[in-house]
């Protein structure tokens, strides 16, 4: 084995294994604080505390699934960035994509919100995609006209500028209600989360990533 297998088979268990003593301590910590035996005892089933399973099985797993699930994807999504741009910086908050998302989210949620529409999750999956596909879009018609990709980099933060402003101006003439929802929104909280909007992420994030091995030598990842 060589010294660069040896270096990504040590840096990637040291990752795993500092993921695992991070979900467990998600677990056991908040503002309810329980023992990791007693953790371990009602995911076992050997404890019966209603209380410490509902903070459990209501509360953080959901949480913690969520993060695992969304933290992954991101770091998927920046590395295909990087390889189809040819340049480690590329990102989707960098290109203006993760702006582009917040953008249509913003103008669905507060057109809805003013008319008493309730959002469900896969609307506003669907409304970020729209928005992040657009930003990509225009992403992509720059490439082809800028040949140096330190240019395609700055008119990605312009784009993420440019979205965030008109964001910013849809906000200012939203009704207050609709305000705190777009920003508790924009600001990522997991609070909230249930088993449910795990189930749509879970679809999502999956058949996505699946889709992304399946694919990944056509895009040179």
């Amino acid at each position: 084995m060589n010294k660069r297998a040896f270096r990504c088979i040590l840096g990637f268990s040291v990752l795993a294994a500092l993921i695992l003593i991070l979900l467990w301590l998600n677990l056991a910590m908040g503002s309810s604080t329980l023992r990791l035996p007693d953790v371990l005892d009602v995911l076992t089933g050997r404890r019966t505390d209603e209380t410490a399973r509902s903070i459990l099985y209501k509360i953080r797993m959901p949480r913690m699934l969520a993060a695992l699930l969304l933290g992954g994807a991101l770091s998927v999504s920046g590395f295909l960035l990087q390889c189809f741009f040819g340049n480690p910086i590329a990102g989707p908050f960098v290109l203006g994509i993760s702006s582009g998302a917040k953008l249509m989210v913003a103008l669905l949620m507060v057109f809805s919100l003013q008319r008493g529409i309730m959002l469900h999750s896969g609307l506003m999956i669907a409304a970020s995609l729209l928005g992040s596909l657009g930003a990509m879009g225009w992403i992509l018609a720059v490439s082809g006209k800028v040949k140096s990709m330190s240019l395609l980099i700055v008119a990605g933060v312009m784009t993420g500028y440019i979205c965030s402003a008109v964001t910013e101006l849809v906000v200012t003439f939203a009704d207050d209600a609709n305000i705190v929802n777009l920003h508790n929104w924009a600001q990522g909280s997991f609070s909230g989360t249930d088993w449910a909007d795990v189930r749509v992420m879970s679809a999502v994030v999956l058949v996505t990533v699946a889709l992304v091995f399946l694919l990944s030598k056509p895009m040179g990842a």
